[in-house]
């Protein structure tokens, strides 16, 4: 099992051709280097499609993921936030398809 301490999601699209080096060289662009354990996000500019980038401290996964009906929920584009943190139930429910942004008010049950 490949442990994954921190998850990072890229707010801007990217092509879904590329490999695990052009990934990866887009993480070290955007943040400098690329941390042992930690796992990037890309997804494609129609939000169906997502890869995961994660580096295990001696080489370079990706593992990729498609939805045939709806999309990912992904944030915008923003230039001020290239790279946002994700908990473990924010990514296990962003890689489902569900609105990972609106867990903390979805965990609670309220009378209207």
């Amino acid at each position: 099992m490949i442990r994954i301490d921190a998850m990072w999601l890229a707010a801007d699209p990217i092509d879904m051709r590329v490999g695990a080096e052009r990934l990866l060289a887009r993480v070290v662009q955007v943040v400098g280097a690329a941390q042992a354990h930690h796992g990037y996000l890309f997804a494609n500019a129609r939000g169906t499609r997502v890869k995961l980038l994660v580096h295990d401290g001696f080489c370079v996964w990706r593992a990729a993921r498609r939805l045939n009906a709806g999309r990912f929920v992904w944030p915008g584009t923003t230039n001020a936030t290239p790279l946002l943190s994700l908990t473990p139930a924010q990514f296990d429910a962003l890689v489902l398809g569900l609105p990972w942004q609106r867990l903390p008010e979805l965990s609670i049950i309220t009378r209207a």
